[in-house]
């Protein structure tokens, strides 16, 4: 998820059984999760600013204490190639890839390859490889990941899990690696040389190839049948869910089993998250202003519900993990904007999602359970 336009990137939700159950389906192949997560990408900068953060009994404690007293096992740290702002970058990383692994946390790294946002929207090239064809683009991305999963490696932080790309609903690394006309092509290169180039540098990592098509079992296995068609290789299957642009919870269901058991792969909610507040924290407008699913509305109970019922859903589905996306953005976020290029004045349109109120407090009831 990103801070974008997600009109035209959902589209149409194919209409399933089941849709508009007041509750999480149970019925399925139940199983434990075991990658409770949380992408904190923005936090190293929160942390650098001097942001506080306090548990639910209003005591202030590290941000990443917080999240694991309430069940967080795993993180999520998004990579860019050479963002303006400079966090993000391979060597912010590194750095706090150290304070993930000192909690005894374990690290999943978003390979975006890309000096800014990659979507289902946008997947600009970086700078650095504008110019480059589809036969470079294999060597840049082999290297590129290579590179910083050794160094990652040599400093004591091996990745358990990375990401070869960001929800990549139609490719990566435009327009080379778009899919045009069901062709996977180019795509499926690309995709084999950031699994190489993983499995190179530590066999054990697994490799996730994630989209934004927890929406629609169509979409889905178009492009997860056309990657396999490819001779593509991946570890987990990786969605993204936010109900009010993927449909229900029967649909999440749905989707979560099918590609399960037809590509025989672990599945993991690599993105959800749900708004607290209406209300706006800063000059930048809000990614979400409110939210109602499955009749849960837009408040601090309703955060945890939400949540609550994500991870039912997935475990009842077979899936194996659930990420929270950004979850310490919280609205005194100065100088730590959404714009890559404006890093230090740009807002944040994520402050009435993150599950830390604008004064820092944990919502008290929020829980990751396996």
């Amino acid at each position: 998820m990103k801070l974008r336009n997600w009109a035209a990137a959902a589209a149409a939700v194919v209409a399933l059984a089941g849709v508009g159950v007041a509750a999480p389906p149970t019925a399925g192949a139940a199983t434990t999760l075991t990658m409770l997560g949380a992408d904190v990408s923005t936090l190293q900068r929160s942390t650098e600013l001097g942001l506080k953060f306090y548990n639910a009994s209003g005591t202030e404690q590290d941000a990443l204490d917080i999240l694991k007293a309430d069940g967080v096992n795993y993180v999520r740290l998004r990579v860019w190639n050479n963002p303006a702002s400079g966090y993000n970058n391979a060597a912010k990383v590194l750095a706090y890839a150290r304070t993930v692994k000192a909690k005894g946390l374990k690290l999943l790294v978003d390979y975006h390859y890309s000096d800014t946002w990659a979507d289902p929207g946008k997947q600009a090239k970086p700078a650095a490889w504008s110019s480059h064809g589809i036969a470079q683009l294999q060597t840049d991305v082999y290297d590129y990941t290579y590179k910083l999963c050794t160094d990652l490696k040599a400093q004591g932080t091996t990745p358990d899990s990375v990401q070869i790309g960001n929800e990549i609903n139609v490719g990566m690394l435009w327009n080379d690696g778009k899919v045009v006309n069901s062709d996977f092509t180019n795509l499926g290169l690309l995709l084999k040389a950031g699994y190489n180039a993983t499995k190179a540098c530590n066999s054990s990592t697994q490799v996730m190839i994630h989209t934004a098509n927890s929406d629609s079992l169509t979409n889905a296995r178009w492009f997860y049948d056309g990657i396999k068609a490819q001779g593509v290789n991946w570890d987990i299957t990786g969605l993204s869910y936010y109900c009010m642009w993927h449909g229900t919870l029967a649909n999440l269901y749905n989707v979560i089993s099918d590609v399960r058991t037809r590509y025989g792969k672990p599945v993991v909610v690599a993105e959800t998250a749900f708004p607290f507040t209406a209300s706006n924290a800063d000059s930048t407008a809000n990614s979400v202003t409110s939210a109602t699913c499955e009749g849960i509305t837009t408040s601090w109970a309703g955060q945890a519900t939400e949540f609550s019922y994500v991870q039912n859903t997935a475990r009842n589905a077979g899936a194996i993990g659930v990420f929270y996306w950004e979850p310490t953005w919280y609205g005194a976020n100065a100088g730590n904007g959404w714009d890559p290029a404006n890093f230090a004045t740009s807002g944040n349109g994520w402050d009435n999602m993150a599950v830390f109120n604008w004064s820092g407090q944990v919502n008290p009831t929020i829980k990751w359970t396996p």
